[in-house]
């Protein structure tokens, strides 16, 4: 199993650290930070060494989980590949289209593994959604919560980007067309994002992404022709609705009855997400294989939330 370098210590580093203390056979060599009582500090807590230099970091590492904030993402992912380390980049995978693509062509050039970390997608409740996609008509996503002071970039990069990416994999087509509206609220950037998706196959996701609400909720709503797949993403529960019997019930439609039932499935699958994030980055590592959400996937999740973030109705 690799040997893992940890660069940024803030709260996903960390999250990263305690992540992998818990899983056998990975071990984080070492924590770098620019700050040095942050990074002692998820050091000692993982039983890793630190340093304050990138290249004393990566010298003991066959792998890096790159945690820096998103600006820095296309410089230090850049050094990474070319010092011939497979990479998991906490998204977004760059912010910039050109740094996206410049890390794919790096990772590519040196066979290299390059992940972004779209948590979401290894979600067990996503995992079970996803095997139940058959004939997708739309998607509602509502991703919100409170404002939380460590909020940075805008909330197209810092959340919507998850659905923007999971939307994709549940229409299995590409983006032909969108609308959208964004709010400044209590931050200098966009704090609310509503977003209109237009798929290749006719799929229409519709996107909330707030961190100004006064609830936390993470749910995704999947419309088919005969279910409707409800998953929770924070209680990690699935509820599929199936339709078996529908009647008018009276002339001109004015009254309508459907009669069906309801499935609570077993998931496959518990735990953190992040958990199976990381065993599935350790895998292709291990067995050089092509991550579930590549760079590829990054970026063209990323496209999308900035030409959202120039095109928008802004408020």
């Amino acid at each position: 199993m690799p040997n893992l370098a940890i660069i940024g210590a803030g709260i996903m580093g960390a999250n990263h650290g305690r992540v992998a203390r818990a899983t056998p056979d990975v071990t984080v060599t070492s924590v770098c930070d620019p700050d040095p009582q942050r990074a002692a500090t998820l050091a000692k807590a993982i039983g890793a060494d630190y340093t304050t230099d990138i290249d004393e970091a990566l010298a003991g590492a066959d792998a890096v989980i790159l945690a820096t904030p998103s600006e820095t993402h296309g410089e230090l992912g850049a050094r990474i590949l070319r010092s011939g380390r497979d990479l998991l980049v906490e998204k977004p995978i760059a912010t910039s289209v050109a740094d996206a693509r410049h890390l794919i062509d790096l990772a590519e050039k040196h066979e290299r593994v390059l992940m972004v970390g779209h948590v979401e997608r290894f979600n067990p409740a996503v995992t079970e959604l996803l095997q139940l996609v058959d004939d997708p008509l739309s998607l509602e996503i509502t991703r919100v919560g409170p404002f939380s002071n460590r909020a940075l970039a805008d909330v197209l990069l810092d959340l919507m980007i998850h659905d923007v990416d999971l939307a994709r994999t549940v229409a299995g087509s590409e983006i032909v067309a969108h609308r959208a509206a964004t709010r400044i609220v209590r931050s200098a950037e966009q704090d609310l994002a509503f977003a209109l998706l237009m798929f290749e196959n006719g799929m229409i996701a519709n996107i909330t992404a707030s961190r100004v609400s006064q609830q936390k909720i993470r749910r995704v709503t999947l419309t088919q022709r005969n279910d409707c797949v409800i998953a929770d993403l924070l209680r990690q529960q699935v509820e599929v609705h199936r339709i078996e019997h529908s009647e008018f019930l009276s002339e001109g439609g004015v009254r309508y009855r459907q009669s069906g039932r309801v499935e609570i499935p077993f998931l496959s699958q518990h735990g953190e997400p992040l958990l199976h994030e990381l065993r599935h980055f350790a895998d292709c590592v291990v067995n050089r294989r092509r991550p579930v959400v590549s760079g590829e996937d990054g970026l063209a999740a990323l496209e999308v939330c900035l030409q959202i973030r120039d095109t928008a109705l802004v408020g």
